[in-house]
């Protein structure tokens, strides 16, 4: 049995090495038998035609200008990493993860040749405004190492740009595969080779998509040129890029895996996905800009407003506190722009205030935190959400609708911190404690409840969700907290919160604050194919990476399958659909005022009478208290 074992695993390997090695010889590897090198009219594809070269020639330009935009940007940039082990029932699970958040100074990491020498071991002495980025490099470093970025030191970067040195005809080959279009977008397809790989070590190997209108490459996927003794892994990634300004593709996210040589069931070794965004912030000028104190048409009314009673006194320093720490997270990049999405989420909590006939001081606004990590805060009246909570929660049923428990019990823990009056400190109202500084690795934020804060939330939320308008609905997030409950030891990360509130007690605490609403939900069965519990991330929720502005996405229904289809809290390839930019819309030119002295009309109704708008535009009753 042990020679038979043997004897299949060399011919597997003899079959292996029959079928890659004119494939590897083509991007320079050395072959352990003699084998001339195959023509390039050989390889796959065909050689582009003289529109074809043009088109390369004006993408290698345009590569150019990305790197110089990259260079001024200081992004954030988040990596999620799933490590995979095989599993009996569903092929493979998460069993193990690592999270990454950083705002990186890339001009102080493409083509930096201190990066290259250094390794990550940077001084933190260095001052000047770019000394709250000193940890770029490093955080790109540990990123890297992570990844099993072996080829190349600046790997992370490399699967953003490619090629930041020597993108062009010179260093590479290009042999033309087909027309495709991503999304809306019409691109040539291209096969990409190191010229000489076996000289030019680490380089980029592998396809590109190249957008017809104007040159830009907008996806790219495949590896670095190694050495034969780092085949073994079959380290891959997919990186995409969108059209954020006017002829302007940035890096946006790319997907990496790589295979588990040891595994007879194709499990992978681990997969990550990669977000890049925030781009309008750009690294601190030198000097600060002067700012003019002049108040423009300003109207002084202080003699029309009135006074402020203590208790109002004591509201608006609240107010501003809040307001101090959501405006000091979206300039960090962490907050997304207000959005309609958000509003929906604002009259959802509404209607958890109308049901239970509770009304409060000021309106409840929702925002979202554009990370992965699942967690929940409430800033005041503000309630703050991660992506990653609601992608994960966003289960739609068969007939296209979504599940709203979940955003209900989500919404309503936090809404019961804001009833019991769990105030955030309320030392951010001094503008000199400003939450935290943009430094380049963001580390714990401490705006979390206490304990006895969450044990509070938790049993008012559960009387929140018990009227008759919301009763149906827990059953939704109980199943979710047992689908969470089998993966929570093994997603340590995923549960480890940015700025606020886990769904589980503590790092050694693995119980749900909310485990009340388990008993709720009806009993997970994985291979019940009409039960999704829930969702991959990435599942519902994009985002603009230049205005940070929120997109809800709108999939079509995926019929499961098989149980393997579920992959409940796993990261999975990217495919965005992409688009060209357009520029927004003008607002609206202001209504043109009446004349003084109008003309009758009959069908007019008296003065001092109020006209009823027709049938089709009658308003909804009102989905938030009275203020």
């Amino acid at each position: 049995m042990i020679f038979r074992s043997r004897s299949i695993a060399g011919a597997t390997l003899a079959l292996l090495l029959a079928t890659s090695l004119p494939a590897m010889a083509a991007i320079g590897f050395h072959s352990p038998f003699p084998k001339k090198k195959p023509a390039e009219d050989s390889m796959p594809g065909r050689k582009p035609t003289a529109a074809q070269y043009a088109l390369i020639d004006k993408a290698v330009l345009r590569e150019k200008e990305v790197i110089k935009t990259v260079k001024e940007r200081a992004p954030l940039v988040e990596t999620y990493i799933q490590n995979m082990k095989p599993d009996p029932v569903l092929s493979q699970v998460p069993e193990s993860d690592q999270h990454f958040l950083a705002r990186v100074d890339f001009s102080k990491v493409i083509n930096d040749e201190d990066y290259k020498s250094n390794k990550g071991n940077f001084s933190a002495k260095k001052k000047g405004p770019l000394g709250s980025f000193k940890n770029s490099l490093a955080a790109l470093t540990g990123i890297s190492s992570s990844l099993h970025l072996t080829f190349h030191e600046s790997g992370f970067t490399q699967m953003m740009l490619m090629d930041s040195n020597n993108f062009d005809r010179q260093h590479y080959t290009f042999m033309f595969v087909r027309n495709d279009f991503l999304g809306n977008v019409p691109t040539a397809v291209f096969d990409v080779t190191p010229t000489n790989a076996r000289k030019d070590f680490g380089r980029f190997s592998g396809r590109i998509w190249i957008e017809t209108k104007g040159g830009n490459v907008i996806r790219f996927n495949g590896d670095f040129a190694g050495s034969i003794l780092t085949m073994k892994e079959f380290y891959h990634f997919d990186s995409w890029r969108t059209n954020i300004q006017p002829d302007l593709w940035l890096p946006t996210a790319f997907y990496v895996e790589e295979s588990d040589p040891k595994s007879t069931t194709s499990t992978l070794k681990f997969k990550a996905i990669n977000y890049v965004w925030g781009y309008a912030l750009k690294v601190p000028p030198t000097d600060a800009e002067n700012t003019s104190l002049e108040v423009v048409n300003a109207q002084d009314v202080s003699n029309d407003a009135p006074d402020v009673s203590p208790l109002g006194a004591q509201r608006e320093w609240a107010q501003q506190a809040e307001d101090n720490v959501i405006e000091r997270l979206f300039q960090a990049g962490l907050l997304d722009a207000p959005s309609d999405f958000d509003k929906t989420l604002e009259a959802l909590a509404g209607n958890i205030l109308v049901y239970n006939n509770i009304q409060t001081a000021r309106p409840i606004r929702v925002r979202t935190l554009l990370t992965e990590p699942l967690e929940s805060l409430a800033v005041g009246n503000t309630i703050i959400i991660s992506k990653g909570l609601l992608d994960t929660t966003s289960v739609v049923d068969a007939d296209g609708s979504q599940q709203m428990g979940n955003l209900n019990a989500i919404l309503a823990f936090q809404l019961a911190h804001i009833v019991l009056g769990h105030r955030l400190d309320t030392k951010f109202a001094f503008n000199d404690r400003l939450l935290f500084p943009s430094t380049s690795v963001f580390e714990r934020i401490p705006m979390h409840h206490t304990a006895q804060e969450n044990t509070e939330a938790a049993k008012k939320a559960l009387q929140l969700l018990s009227v008759k308008e919301l009763a149906d609905g827990q059953k939704y997030f109980g199943l979710y907290l047992q689908q969470l409950q089998l993966r929570v030891k093994a997603l340590t990360a995923l549960n480890q919160p940015v700025l606020g509130d886990a769904l589980i007690k503590s790092d050694t605490d693995t119980s749900f604050w909310m485990a009340a609403m388990i008993p709720k939900g009806i009993k997970l069965n994985m291979k019940d194919l009409k039960q999704q519990a829930a969702m991959p991330l990435a599942s519902f929720l994009r985002f603009d990476p230049w205005t940070d502005q929120l997109i809800q996405m709108h999939s079509t229904f995926e019929p499961l399958i098989t149980d393997r289809d579920k992959m409940p809290f796993e990261v999975e390839p990217v495919y965005l659909k992409l688009t060209y930019f357009k520029t927004p819309a003008a607002p609206a030119p202001p209504p043109v005022a009446a004349p003084a002295n109008p003309t009758p009309d009959a069908t007019a109704p008296p003065a001092g009478a109020t006209a009823a708008p027709p049938a089709a535009q009658q308003p909804a009753p009102a989905a938030a208290p009275t203020q």
